[in-house]
C-alpha cells in the first residue's frame, strides 16, 4: 500500500496498491466520500496508464486539479517505487 497527500483537494489522503501497473485497490480519507468510493470501485483491476488517460488533468470547480487527478498521481507515484524495488 503507498501513501499519498494530495494538494489543492478536500481529500486529505489517498491509499493506493499497484501490482504489475494495475490498480489493485484506492482508498480515500475525506473528500466527496460516495463520489471517491465510486472512483475507487470503477478503477480497480484497471492499468494505471488506463487510469491516467481517462482522469489525469481532471479539474474541481476553479480548482486546478481534482481527487481524481490527484489519484492518478498517486498512482504513478506508486508505479514508480514498484518499479525502482525490482
Amino acid at each position: 500500500m503507498h501513501t499519498y497527500i494530495p494538494r489543492g483537494v478536500c481529500s486529505r489522503q489517498i491509499d493506493v496498491a499497484v501490482s504489475d501497473d494495475t490498480v489493485e485497490s484506492v482508498q480515500f480519507t475525506g473528500g466527496c466520500d460516495g463520489n471517491l468510493k465510486a472512483i475507487s470501485k470503477l478503477v480497480a483491476g484497471m492499468k494505471v496508464d488506463e487510469v491516467a488517460a481517462l482522469l489525469e488533468g481532471n479539474t474541481c470547480g476553479r480548482r486546478s486539479t481534482s481527487c481524481a487527478d490527484q489519484m492518478v498521481r498517486a498512482l504513478r507515484e506508486a508505479q514508480a517505487k514498484a518499479a525502482e524495488q525490482v
